[in-house]
Formats: structure tokens, C-alpha cells, sequence
């Protein structure tokens, strides 16, 4: 049913809210003007600013991506007639704009006379845009700089985000066969740099131990092009735009590049991680970065996958349970003796405690060395605090989700009603020439009444926690589905 938006009809700025009924569904990259989802009348009568939304979905209905523009007396102002546009691509880019240049402005009276939140189209989440084969608890991301037009990309003894380790001004960069795509969109921001900054957080990647955090996408997008740009691996696994991801999105251990479109396997890169992991001498190093293979290969379904994550979780076994970093990388004679590593660790330890080492040192030196019970003790406690932070993470956000989706169905059922109340009257006073017809969509409302009724109570099974819901509510009404 279609629900037109309204403004009042003196002028002033209507008061919206994310759950109001009058609030529509967009579709992807779609964009508009004004309300309900950018500001009118501000900061001066006339003042229209512009909205746009990208292709991603989140679990409550909500386009990850959203971008707000300046009206166009801003983007003109303050003397510098060549900015023609400004768009900021976070609520927290717009709060600092509005600090920096209205000092003084109420921040929730400005965000309240708009919905910041934009709602996908129900067809996205019927078709699965939202659904994820595992659903990991992580912080939020920073959130992007202001999007600006700038000087073109191509200063090449330049770094645009000042970075003095950027590989372009050090002479190391990839020097691809193929020249970088032309992009008008985060390559025209003021601090962003595609040789060293992230497209996801615009903070700057490391280049340390092979470039191990990051992944550049080097997929054709023209006759001689490739896109070019980078992001961290871990933001990329926060976004869900890394790793093995369901529903439409699709990932199998692959990369999705936001710029693009683009599928990158991450099979070799997880494989290069693995060699230049057999050059270090840090354990804590080598840990990190083997951490970060497995974030990428978990829950993979190809068979390569597969294999290099068993080949990894044996290194950490072994790197955790103290043996020699020359001998962590020997591959086992048979696949049994790669399983007793993973998951029998008291064998383990006895190998490794009672075989006299090749290289002269003694047992005592490998228990001293490796089993410090006070580092250990610490290192418990820290896993433990990060597990109880990650488990309020989850339930703080589960209860967003479930107060999102129960107060859209009230505001949907409520509407419903006021739909058959209208219908009603009119079939009491017999306004139209077929009263059969007007009496056929009554019946035909109490009925979808009903239908919603009972969706609403099964979604009230959330009330004992997603954990004690079943699978089918779940997945029909909050857009999850759990694997077993």
C-alpha cells in the first residue's frame, strides 16, 4: 500500500521520525530532494539539501549506505566558487560540518526534522539482500570523511591524506600494467588517497609484512583501466564485504569491492599471508596475521579454502602450544597427525615438551620461554573481556533490531486500520455506484488485518531472545538465517 509523504502546509519543517508510517521505501541508488530524508528550510528559507542511498542492506530494513548534499547557497558560499558540490557520507561527518560552520545549532533539532534512516524496498528483503550465513559482533567502523571535489588524484609527488609512508611517495607502489579508472567520487575527497587509504574508513592501510591488512581490487573497468582502490581487510569483514557472506551479496571467501562491483578471491591472498608469515620471528605478529586468514577462509564452501584454513588453524595450534617457529610451517605426514595438533592438545604438549629439540635448546628453555603462567593469566583475562564486551555488543543490537521491525509492523497494522476505518465509512454511505465492490474490499481488509495480527505475534516470540526463536521466525520476519 502506498503512503504518500505530507508537509504542512505553512512552510515550516515537518517533524519526521524512522518509524512514521508516512516515511516510503526506496530503492537502490536511488536519490531525491528534501523531505522526508534531507533538510528543507535550512539554514535559510529555501534551502533544499539532496539525499542519496547505495546498494547495501542491514538486517533491520536500512540502507548501510546513505549520503546527504549541501543546498546549493552552501556548496557556492564562503568564496570558492570552484566547489560545486558537498556530500558527506556519516551522520558524524554532518554533525562536525554543522559544529564547524553553525556553531551553536541544535544537532537534535536538526536530525528530528528528518529521517536519517532510509528504508530498502520490501522486494530487497524478500529476496534475501539482508540475510548472512554467520552474523559476527563487531564495533562500529568510523565513518567516512565529507565527500568534496577536489584537484585530480594525479599529483604524483603528492599524498593527498599526508601520509609520508604512502608507497607513492616512497616509490614502492604495485606499478600495475595498467593505469588506475577515473573516479570522480572518493578520489575527489580532500584527504583521500588511493595508494594508501582504506575506500571503507579513508584511514591509511599498512604496507608492513606485505601489505598483510589490506586488499587492492584489481578488476578490469575499461579498456586499460583496473578500479585500484584498497580497504582494510578487517573493515571489509565488518561491512560484510569480505569473507563467506550470504544472501544476495553471495561471498564465498571473496572480496566485494564498494567502488566497482568487483569479485576478488581471497584464497591467494590468504595464501601470500601464509608465506610471509613463514619469514617473521614474532609470534605475536604471526598470529595476527594467521587470525586474519581465518576471519577471511571460516565458513567457506570451497575445497582450496578449506584445506589452507585446516593448514593454518594447525600453525596457531602449534604456535600457541609453543613449538619452534621453523618447525610450526613442516607439513604433517598425513591428515590425522594434522587433527591430533587441533584437537588433542595434551599429546601435543608432550611431543613438544619431551622431544629434544634439533637445535640444542633444552626443554626447560621451551617451558621458560613459552609458558609464563603470568602473561598467560593476563592474556585469559583479556579473551574474557572481550567476549563478555562482544556479547553486550550482540544483545544491544539484537534488541535495536527486534524494537525496529515490532514497531514498523504496530505503525503497519495501525495504518491497516485506519485504511478499513475509511473503507467502512465509505461503504455506510454508499459513495461509490457498486456497493458489492466497496463491501469486497472490506472483507478483503479485514482479512489482511488479520494476516498482519498474527505475523505481529509471531514475531513476540523474540521476547525469550533470538536464541530461543525459531529458525522460520527468524527468517520470515527479522530477514536471519541461522545455519545449523
Amino acid at each position: 500500500m502506498e503512503i504518500d509523504n505530507h508537509e504542512e502546509s505553512d512552510g515550516s519543517t515537518p517533524r519526521t521520525n524512522e518509524n512514521d508510517v508516512s516515511i516510503r521505501r526506496v530503492a537502490p541508488d536511488e536519490s531525491g530532494e528534501g523531505l522526508p530524508f534531507a533538510p528543507i528550510n535550512w539554514p535559510n528559507p529555501g534551502d533544499t539539501w539532496r539525499w542519496k542511498v547505495g546498494k547495501r542492506v542491514s538486517g533491520s530494513g536500512y540502507f548501510l549506505d546513505r549520503y546527504l548534499y549541501l543546498p546549493k547557497s552552501l556548496c557556492h558560499g564562503g568564496g570558492n566558487p570552484t566547489r560545486r558540490k558537498y556530500g558527506f557520507a556519516s551522520k558524524l561527518a554532518v554533525e562536525r560540518y554543522i559544529q564547524t560552520s553553525f556553531p551553536g545549532t541544535n544537532l537534535d533539532a536538526f536530525f528530528e526534522s528528518f529521517s536519517w534512516k532510509i528504508p530498502a524496498e520490501m522486494s530487497l528483503l524478500a529476496n534475501g539482500a539482508v540475510k548472512l550465513k554467520h552474523v559476527p559482533v563487531v564495533p562500529p567502523i568510523p565513518p567516512c570523511a565529507e565527500i568534496e571535489e577536489s584537484d585530480s588524484q594525479s599529483d604524483a609527488l603528492c599524498c593527498k591524506a599526508r601520509n609520508k609512508l604512502c608507497i607513492s611517495l616512497l616509490g614502492e607502489a604495485e606499478n600495475p600494467p595498467l593505469a588506475f579508472m577515473k573516479c570522480d567520487i572518493c578520489c575527489t575527497e580532500a584527504k583521500f588517497c588511493r595508494d594508501c587509504c582504506c575506500i571503507l574508513c579513508s584511514k591509511t592501510v599498512n604496507f608492513s609484512y606485505g601489505g598483510y591488512d589490506y586488499i587492492r581490487c584489481e578488476a578490469m573497468t575499461g579498456e586499460g583501466t583496473i578500479c585500484g582502490h584498497a580497504a582494510h581487510i578487517d573493515c571489509a569483514l565488518r561491512c560484510y564485504m569480505a569473507g563467506t557472506v550470504g544472501g544476495s551479496i553471495g561471498l564465498d571467501s571473496e572480496y566485494y569491492c564498494r567502488r566497482c562491483d568487483a569479485r576478488t578471491d581471497l584464497v591467494p591472498h590468504v595464501t601470500r599471508l601464509l608465506q610471509t608469515c613463514e619469514s617473521l620471528d614474532s609470534r605475536d605478529n604471526i598470529e595476527k596475521i594467521l587470525n586474519i586468514g581465518i576471519c577471511i577462509l571460516r565458513s567457506s564452501e570451497k575445497t582450496s579454502a578449506k584445506e589452507l584454513l585446516k593448514r593454518i588453524e594447525v600453525a596457531v595450534a602449534k604456535l600457541k602450544y609453543g613449538t619452534y617457529l621453523e618447525d610450526i610451517w613442516k607439513q604433517e605426514g598425513n591428515s590425522a597427525n594434522s587433527t591430533d595438533v587441533c584437537h588433542h592438545q595434551s599429546t601435543d604438549m608432550e611431543v613438544t615438551t619431551y622431544q629434544e629439540p634439533s637445535n640444542g635448546k633444552t626443554c626447560s628453555d621451551l617451558m621458560s620461554a613459552s609458558f609464563d603462567y603470568r602473561s598467560e593469566s593476563q592474556r585469559l583475562a583479556e579473551d574474557i573481556d572481550q567476549v563478555l564486551h562482544a556479547l553486550k555488543t550482540s544483545q544491544e543490537s539484537e534488541f535495536k533490531m527486534a524494537e525496529e521491525k515490532l514497531l514498523a509492523q504496530k505503525n503497519y497494522i495501525c495504518n491497516l486500520y485506519q485504511q478499513l476505518e475509511k473503507e467502512k465509512s465509505d461503504l455506510a454511505r454508499r459513495t461509490s455506484t457498486d456497493p458489492d465492490a466497496l463491501l469486497s474490499i472490506v472483507l478483503s481488509r479485514v482479512k489482511q488485518i488479520k494476516r498482519e495480527v498474527t505475523n505481529l505475534k509471531e514475531m513476540e516470540e523474540i521476547a525469550s531472545g533470538f536464541g530461543k526463536t525459531s529458525r522460520a521466525t527468524l527468517k520470515k520476519h527479522f530477514n536471519l538465517e541461522i545455519e545449523e
